[in-house]
C-alpha cells in the first residue's frame, strides 16, 4: 500500500494551499498573507537548489501532503541561521535578582528583564502548523512535519549552526492579544502587536532604537503581563513535551514582543539528529512488509523541486557490514563540494523498507536514502 502521506519541499507551486495551512496560526514566520508567502516559497526553493550560496542565509520550508486528496495539511521550518549584521538575533533574558533590608526583615525575588541582541545566532526550528482535521491521525502527523526538520538537519549538518532553537507560542488572548506586548512594547513604540511582529520579520532596528536598554523590573508590570512571561501557550504545550523529551530546555529567554519562551539544544545532542542516519536501501517483499511493525521516516534528495521527498515506510534496523550509518554524501547543489582528492566516507549501512516506500521514492536496492526511526 502507497504512503498516504508525503514530506516534501516547498515550491512555488504551493502558494494558495501554503496561505490557507497559514491562516490557523498567522505567525511571524508563516504570516496570513499572499505576498509573504510568495516571497517565503521563492526564498526557500532557492534555499533547497542551492542558489542561495551562503547556508545561514538559507531558510527551508516543508509541506506534508495528503496525497489523496492532493492537499497540503501542515507545514514546518528550518531558518539557517537567526542574528546577522542586517537583522540581528532580538530577545529578551530573563533571571532572578533578589534585595533583602535589614532594616525592614524583607526579602524580595524580583524577575528582571532584559533585551539583548547577537549576530551569529542559532538555527531556527519553527513554522509548525497541521490543519486542525489531522490533529488526531493515527500517523500522528504533526510528529512527522516536526521530526523531518530533524533529519533534514543531520542530512547537511554543516549548513547549520551548533545551537537549535525553537521559540514557543505564549498564552495569548483568543483575537491574537498579547498583555506583555500591550505592558511594555507598545508604551515603547505606539505599534500594535501584529504590527511589531509583522514589521521585526524584515527590519528589528525599531526594536533597538526604541527599546530600554537598561534592565526592566517584570514586578512593575500589570498581573497579566507577568503572567505570560515564559510561559508556553496551550496550543505548543504538546511541542514543548516533545522538545524537552529530545533534548530541549528552557533557555531564560523570551521573544521580546509575546514573552513566548525560547528552547534551546546543543544540534549535536538532540536525539533525533544523533538518531538519523544515511543508509543504503534493500526494498522488502510485500509479504515481509505486511509483517513489519516497525517505521521510519524515509528521505530523498532529487536535483529539481521539490528536492527533498520523505515519506512514513515499514523498517527495519540497518546492518551494519557495509559502513558506518552516519557517512554521507555531499548534496547535488551544494556551493562547496569537497575536494576530488578528499577521502572518501564509508558505504552506508544496509536498512530494509517497504516496497511501496520505496517505489514512492523511487529507489531500488543499494540507492541511497536517509532514516531516522521512528518510536
Amino acid at each position: 500500500m502507497a504512503s498516504p502521506y508525503e514530506i516534501r519541499g516547498a515550491t512555488l507551486a504551493d502558494e494558495d494551499q501554503l496561505l490557507s495551512v497559514a491562516g490557523y496560526l498567522n505567525t511571524v514566520n508563516l504570516p496570513a498573507d499572499r505576498a509573504e508567502i510568495r516571497g517565503l516559497l521563492a526564498h526557500a526553493e532557492k534555499s533547497f537548489s542551492g542558489a542561495v550560496k551562503d547556508p545561514r542565509h538559507r531558510e527551508y520550508v516543508f509541506v506534508l501532503v495528503d496525497r489523496e486528496a492532493d492537499r497540503i495539511v501542515g507545514t514546518s521550518m528550518i531558518i539557517g541561521q537567526l542574528g546577522r549584521r542586517d537583522a540581528p538575533y532580538v530577545y529578551v533574558d530573563v533571571f532572578d535578582e533578589e534585595r533583602y533590608s535589614a532594616t525592614l526583615d524583607k526579602h524580595f525575588r524580583h524577575v528582571v528583564l532584559k533585551v539583548g541582541y547577537s549576530y551569529n545566532g542559532p538555527t531556527e526550528i519553527g513554522g509548525l502548523i497541521v490543519s486542525p482535521e489531522y490533529r488526531k491521525k493515527p500517523e500522528r502527523l504533526g510528529l512527522l512535519i516536526s521530526w523531518v526538520r530533524f533529519l533534514f538537519v543531520k542530512m547537511h549538518r554543516d549548513w547549520f549552526r551548533d545551537e537549535l532553537l525553537a521559540e514557543l507560542l505564549p498564552p495569548l488572548e483568543p483575537d491574537g492579544t498579547s498583555h506583555l506586548w500591550n505592558a511594555l512594547g507598545r508604551k515603547f513604540t505606539e505599534m500594535t502587536y501584529a504590527e511589531a511582529d509583522r514589521l521585526s520579520k524584515k527590519n528589528k532596528e525599531f526594536v533597538r532604537g526604541l527599546f530600554p536598554e537598561g534592565p526592566v523590573y517584570a514586578s512593575l508590570l500589570p498581573d497579566d503581563a507577568q503572567s505570560v512571561i515564559g510561559k508556553v501557550g496551550g496550543q505548543t504545550r504538546g511541542v514543548e513535551k516533545m522538545l524537552r523529551r529530545i533534548g530541549f530546555r528552557y533557555a531564560y529567554r523570551v521573544d521580546p514582543f509575546d514573552g513566548g519562551p525560547h528552547f534551546t539544544a546543543p544540534t549535536d545532542d538532540v536525539l533525533l539528529v544523533r538518531r538519523a542516519h544515511q543508509a543504503a536501501a534493500a526494498p522488502m517483499s510485500p509479504e515481509e512488509t505486511a509483517a513489519t511493525k516497525t517505521r521510519a521516516l524515509v528521505a530523498v534528495e532529487q536535483a529539481g523541486p521539490p528536492f527533498f521527498r520523505c515519506v512514513l515506510a515499514p523498517w527495519r534496523a540497518p546492518t551494519h557490514g557495509r559502513g558506518s550509518p552516519g557517512s554521507f554524501a555531499p548534496h547535488p547543489h551544494d556551493p562547496h563540494p569537497p575536494h576530488p582528492d578528499a577521502a572518501t566516507t564509508p558505504e552506508p549501512a544496509t536498512c530494509h523498507l517497504g516496497a511501496a516506500a520505496a517505489i514512492d521514492l523511487g529507489v531500488t536496492e543499494g540507492s541511497e536514502v536517509w532514516v531516522l526511526p521512528i518510536e
